[in-house]
């Protein structure tokens, strides 16, 4: 799989979105134009998916990472929800958000190496840095969907910019996988190789929901809990997707 790859193009595209709701790296209008045809005609931005109301232009606002997590009917790009700053800089965050809660409790962070923390995502390499992408895009996967509305139209779209972005055969599938998978926040939480994944993880998943919906609030909880994220922690990480979306 080359899961490294698509993460790393995510958080590029979140960081250009977090500046500029109109960049990100990626040929937006090619995209539109392109959805617009398959999904019956009309121009960019008013192609509707056999009149479910697909607000194709507001999908794509974000480019592929508008379909990933912002697919439900457009809601999140067209709102606050979707928090790109904490997406392109998870990993940096998330070991702030940690330090910050120990200093809270009088203690001060230690370094990963010597703390057995694990290290942020944006520096891992090779097979970690594989394993990490993939722990990350499995929660962003499954925090998009925790309010349930993303449908079989949508999960075809999210695979193809998927599959734009260079994805894989075997990733592909992979996702094809988690968009229709039980949530099981255990099982997701399992996934954690280290106490800075599990952090990362959950801040990610806050990155992409909207915290006022009574069922993606509930997946939070649940999450935290199988993260086994102390209450003041989970509090600090969900500041921090916060201050920077």
């Amino acid at each position: 799989m080359n899961a490294s790859k698509i993460l790393q193009q995510l958080m590029q595209q979140a960081g250009g979105q977090s500046g500029n709701r109109n960049s990100g790296g990626v040929d937006v209008k090619g995209m539109l134009e392109g959805l617009s045809r398959q999904l019956g005609g009309g121009s960019a931005g008013q192609a509707s998916a056999g009149g479910s109301g697909l607000d194709v232009k507001s999908l794509l606002g974000g480019g592929a990472m508008g379909l990933l997590v912002g697919s439900k009917r457009g809601r999140k790009l067209g709102g606050k929800a979707l928090k790109y700053g904490a997406i392109a800089a998870v990993g940096m965050l998330a070991w702030k958000a940690w330090q910050n809660s120990q200093n809270a409790k009088g203690q001060s962070g230690q370094p990963a190496a010597s703390g057995g923390e694990g290290e942020r995502v944006e520096v891992l390499q090779g097979e970690l840095q594989e394993r990490r992408s993939l722990e990350l895009l499995q929660a962003m996967i499954m925090a998009a969907r925790a309010d349930g509305h993303i449908d079989a139209q949508e999960r075809e779209l999210i695979t193809q910019q998927i599959d734009a972005l260079g994805a894989d055969d075997e990733l592909h599938r992979w996702v094809e996988q988690q968009l229709s998978a039980p949530l099981d926040a255990e099982a997701l939480a399992r996934q954690a190789d280290s106490p800075q994944a599990a952090r990362e993880m959950y801040l990610i998943s806050v990155a992409v929901i909207d915290e006022q919906n009574p069922m993606e609030r509930a997946w939070l909880d649940q999450l935290a809990k199988a993260l086994k994220l102390p209450a003041e922690l989970a509090g600090e990480l969900e500041y921090q997707a916060q201050q920077a979306g």
